[in-house]
């Protein structure tokens, strides 16, 4: 049983290999970076091929995954310029560095949110950002200058921390990874467990929200999530069937 999970898991991560591409190395390129409203106060802030989330409040500002210290101090000086706020909370997605590092940028004034999976990781794996201040296990609300963002535990699935964040006047969600709009999850994916993804995007469908805000490509809709979690759900399915089939990961 061990070894036919094993190679399901390989089979599922050549079949990812196969059909996406290497992005183009940005080493010798400018970063691409902007703020673009997504609804009422909620920004949506790209850096490169990342894009995290940001919500106005009269009592400052929420702001979600850093991704890295160049990116963060570019987007705190923007804040102050265009908001005159300072940045009160720091949500974490989940630990993967390329979503959180540079967190410490924003240390003098925020506190930092995330999973306590998250908190462990961060601690565990050394990565370089501050560890969250405050932690939960399921749920929970963050609420700044009468405005809310509602945390939530999936389940395993990217991570063994991903959360989604709902913005519920704004009818959004902000998820990293584990949902995108007609675009695969990277690569090998690293760091997941099958089949929770599939039951922990069936959890995301229960959220009640319109606009979805994935941590990359382009904006969707609630609709996404559902074709996401069927094109994963397919392709288990078949990886499985091979599986028990005694075909080889190549077949």
């Amino acid at each position: 049983m061990r070894n036919s999970y094993k190679l399901i898991l390989v089979a599922v991560a050549a079949v990812f290999i196969s059909t996406v591409q290497t992005a183009p190395s940005l080493a010798q390129k400018a970063a691409k970076r902007s703020i673009t409203k997504i609804a009422g106060d909620l920004y949506r802030v790209q850096n490169n091929f990342h894009f995290s989330a940001l919500l106005v409040t009269p009592k400052g500002v929420i702001v979600t995954d850093p991704v890295n210290a160049e990116a963060a101090a570019w987007l705190k000086a923007e804040i102050a310029t265009r908001f005159k706020q300072p940045v009160k909370y720091v949500i974490y997605s989940h630990d993967h560095r390329d979503h959180i590092a540079g967190g410490e940028v924003f240390s003098d004034t925020a506190i930092f949110v995330g999973h306590e999976n998250t908190k462990a990781a961060i601690l565990g794996e050394k990565r370089p950002t501050p560890a969250p201040d405050v932690t939960f296990s399921d749920t929970m609300t963050v609420e700044l200058g009468g405005k809310r963002v509602e945390l939530t535990y999936v389940g395993r699935s990217h991570s063994d921390n991903s959360i989604v964040m709902r913005f519920p006047a704004e009818r959004a969600l902000y998820a990293v990874d584990i949902v995108s709009v007609n675009r695969l999850p990277y690569k090998t994916l690293t760091d997941s467990y099958w089949p929770d993804w599939i039951d922990a995007l069936k959890k995301v469908e229960t959220l009640d929200f319109d606009i979805l805000a994935p941590g990359h490509g382009k904006l969707g809709k609630k609709s996404d999530v559902a074709a996401h979690r069927g094109y994963l759900q397919d392709l288990y399915d078949g990886v499985v069937a091979g599986a028990r089939a005694g075909k080889s990961v190549d077949d």
